[in-house]
């Protein structure tokens, strides 16, 4: 075996052996594994094609790999990286692992999700309906964007929906297990008959086992991540909502952010106990706890009138003058 190949199965043994590590330790460890799968196919394929690379260097390059990622999700990688070294001198028997040195890397994100009103979720259901080309695309992407609105559903979450996760008679989809979590997503009766309508026009287009996917592209198979997410950008940039060109403007997972601000917005209007209804909230979205939700719970100008309004009159009522 050449010293190329030799590293990169060094490298998978320890990779795999790190892996089974965390989970004894009561780690989900999902996310992270993922990251250092797509590590290891960096130093496999740098092994094929090169003399081997230090491994402190591989690991520097793969995280320089893609210049235009976010800033966080670099920073994620880094300390994946940092906890794999970390494992990698402890299980040497002589101790000697040499570790990069890292970019300093921000570790809070600076951004701030576009919360869409109700006018502009029917501006973009109505652009949607008006896709023509492939045949069937208008219908798809009309029901992704109302599962995706009416669910908060992960976009992946979505595009990964077969027929049997979906039962439109009780109302509920199943979510697959998705981050260490599988969960069941109860919906309105007027998603159940928008789906319905969407099953009924999809069984002429393609075919209908239980196994298949919800969401189907030109194939008639399944609905590629790239091309729905292109798409929706797409439809956003015709509507007005997002610039031409640039990363900036709405995103398609903004989806999930407006449908947990709705939500909480509807409670404050029907005067509920928020503290009561945020488990629930944080359980429907697949979330382990309240503070995976709080990320998604933008105060909008509206939000914050509602909350002013509750919070007057429980001074009033108090007997406190404002």
């Amino acid at each position: 075996m050449t010293s190329s190949a030799s590293r990169a199965v060094r490298v998978r043994r320890d990779i795999a052996r790190f892996v089974e590590f965390k989970r004894t330790l009561g780690y989900k460890y999902v996310r992270a594994q993922l990251a250092l799968e797509s590590f290891e196919r960096f130093v496999v394929a740098d092994a094929r094609t090169h003399s081997p690379m230090r491994l402190d260097r591989a690991m520097l390059a793969w995280v320089a790999r893609a210049p235009g990622r976010k800033p966080l999700t670099v920073s994620f990688d880094i300390c994946v990286l940092r906890q794999f070294c970390a494992y990698l001198r402890r299980a040497s028997p002589r101790g000697v692992v040499r570790e990069p040195v890292w970019p300093q890397m921000p570790a809070t994100s600076d951004f701030f999700p576009h919360i869409f009103s109700m006018a502009e979720v029917r501006q973009l259901l109505r652009r949607a309906a008006e896709l023509e080309r492939p045949p069937f695309r208008g219908r798809v992407f009309r029901t992704l964007l109302l599962v995706l609105y009416c669910t908060g559903l992960r976009f992946g979450e979505a595009l990964r929906l077969r027929l049997r996760d979906l039962d439109s008679r009780a109302c509920v989809l199943r979510v697959s297990e998705t981050k260490g979590r599988a969960r069941i997503v109860p919906f309105h009766r007027s998603l159940a008959r928008e789906l319905d309508r969407y099953l009924t026009a999809r069984r002429a287009f393609a075919r209908a086992a239980p196994g298949d996917y919800v969401f189907v592209g030109a194939d008639g198979i399944r609905l590629p991540t790239k091309t729905a997410s292109d798409t929706i950008r797409r439809l956003l940039r015709d509507v007005g909502l997002k610039p031409r060109s640039g990363r900036v403007g709405p995103r398609p997972y903004d989806m999930r952010h407006t449908f947990a601000v709705h939500r909480l917005t509807r409670w404050y209007r029907a005067g509920v106990d928020l503290h009561a209804r945020l488990p629930w909230l944080s359980a429907y979205m697949g979330h382990e706890d309240i503070l995976g939700t709080e990320t998604y719970l933008t105060a909008t100008p509206e939000l914050l009138a509602l909350a002013g309004h509750r919070f007057r009159g429980r001074y009033l009522k108090a007997g406190i003058s404002t």
